[in-house]
């Protein structure tokens, strides 16, 4: 569980490690290091993903509160399945834990990664996380569950 544990708390440290620099070093809605692919912009966002349900917060905190009872659960039934499973479930709760972080202190959550290539919302290092960690459970899922090993 140790590695389990190790892969959610890196998430989170380098989820507010990249907020807490943008912060700092970007005026807010100012783009910066913009190329064809990625720049960072500045934003806060006060819903969900694409910002749907808006200032809904106390609907966020409660939902967030049963997923961190519901996914650490899980992590340790599944502890022994497979990895994709397990990882996944990491990164769920370490993206889960940092976008947290913010709606708790802040009131909002701090975004910056701008795709430039087409029209994508702006989004941050747990969002990418919670990605990742929905992927993997998708590929544990239709590839891996209920099959023997």
């Amino acid at each position: 569980m140790f590695i389990y544990v190790l892969i959610a708390s890196l998430s989170v440290i380098i989820d507010q490690l990249i907020k807490w620099w943008t912060v700092q070093n970007i005026e807010l809605y100012e783009t910066v290091f913009q190329n064809p692919i990625l720049s960072l912009t500045y934003i806060r966002n006060n819903g969900a993903a694409w910002s749907i349900m808006e200032g809904q917060m106390w609907f966020f905190i409660v939902i967030t509160l049963v997923a961190l009872t519901v996914l650490p659960y899980l992590l340790y039934k599944y502890r022994n399945e497979s990895k994709w499973m397990t990882i996944g479930l990491s990164l769920i709760i370490g993206g889960t834990i940092g976008n947290f972080i913010d709606r708790i202190r802040l009131n909002y959550v701090v975004d910056m990664f701008q795709v430039e290539f087409f029209n994508f919302p702006i989004f941050n290092f747990a969002d990418v996380s919670l990605v990742i960690g929905v992927c993997c459970i998708f590929i544990y899922i239709l590839f891996f569950e209920g099959k023997e090993n």
